[in-house]
């Protein structure tokens, strides 16, 4: 009994969570040919003081599905990442 009563209220408070989470996303639409810059996520392991955390300018080439990008970098040419970068 008490078990289920723990368990609906583990049910309850993760689905107010998720909504919670959902509500405050703001989705990313990226269209090719919009300039972006790309945030370099190893220097949060080992963060120089004055580095910049991110690279670029890049230009978007091609906006895939689920989220995945083609940028195009004048110097190395094309490589596809996770949007949310």
């Amino acid at each position: 009994e008490i078990r289920l009563d723990a368990y609906e209220s583990s049910k309850i408070f993760k689905e107010r969570t998720k909504a919670f989470h959902d509500k405050r996303i703001i989705p990313k639409v990226f269209k090719a040919g919009d300039h972006v810059l790309l945030y370099n996520s190893r220097l949060k392991l080992f963060p120089g003081k004055l580095k910049s955390r991110w690279s670029g300018p890049f230009v978007v080439k091609e906006a895939l599905p689920y989220g995945a990008v083609t940028l195009f970098n004048k110097e190395g040419g094309d490589f596809t990442v996770n949007g949310q970068r």
